[in-house]
C-alpha cells in the first residue's frame, strides 16, 4: 500500500522559525511555517502535500490514482513528496499542476518551499457559469441535514456519469423505436 492510499499521520516536526516570507500567504489550512533549512522545507512540503491529499480524499472521495490523473503528477512523484524523499527542489511546473488540479493556490506551495515569488500574481479567471442542477447537487453535498448515505449516492452517481463512455452519435441516430 502506497502513502497515497492510506491516511497519513503528521510527522513530528522540529521547531522552526514561524516566519512567513514577505508578501504574506493566504490564511487557511495549507498555511505552513517556512523553515530555515532544506530538511525542514522537505518536512513542511510533505505536510502540505499530505494535507492536500487528505482533503481530496475527504471532500472529493479521490483515491491516490485519481489525484495523480487529475493533476498530471505521477503517483511516484507524489509519494516522494509525501515521504520528503527528493534530492533537489520539486519542479515548479509539477507543483503548479498538483496545486491547480486540487484547487489550491500554487503560491501557498511556493511559500512552503521557501521560494520567493517576486513576479506579480496571475489574475484569477472568472468561474464559468454553473448549471443550476449541478449547483443544487453541490448544495446538497454540503448540507448538514443530508445523510451521509445520500451524499455517497450523489457522489457515486456523478462519478459514474462523468466517466462513462460516451455513446457514438451514429448509434443513437440509427436506433429504431418500437411502435
Amino acid at each position: 500500500m502506497s502513502p497515497l492510499d492510506k491516511k497519513q499521520t503528521p510527522l513530528s516536526r522540529p521547531q522552526y522559525n514561524h516566519v512567513l516570507r514577505a508578501g504574506g500567504l493566504p490564511n487557511g489550512p495549507y498555511r505552513h511555517p517556512v523553515p530555515d533549512s532544506p530538511p525542514g522545507r522537505k518536512i513542511a512540503f510533505a505536510a502540505f502535500v499530505r494535507k492536500a491529499l487528505e482533503d481530496a480524499r475527504t471532500t472529493r472521495a479521490w483515491t491516490g490514482s485519481e489525484v495523480s490523473r487529475r493533476t498530471g503528477v505521477s503517483r511516484q512523484t507524489i509519494n516522494r513528496w509525501v515521504r520528503g524523499e527528493w534530492a533537489s527542489d520539486p519542479e515548479a511546473e509539477r507543483v503548479v499542476a498538483f496545486c491547480e488540479g486540487l484547487g489550491i493556490n500554487p503560491t501557498v506551495a511556493f511559500g512552503v518551499l521557501g521560494w520567493a515569488d517576486t513576479s506579480p500574481a496571475r489574475p484569477t479567471p472568472a468561474a464559468p457559469p454553473m448549471d443550476p442542477d449541478v449547483e443544487a447537487l453541490l448544495r446538497r453535498l454540503v448540507d448538514p441535514n443530508v445523510s451521509d448515505a445520500e451524499k455517497f449516492h450523489i457522489r457515486e452517481t456523478v462519478r459514474y456519469l462523468a466517466y462513462r463512455p460516451s455513446v457514438p452519435t451514429e448509434t443513437r441516430k440509427g436506433r429504431k423505436r418500437a411502435s
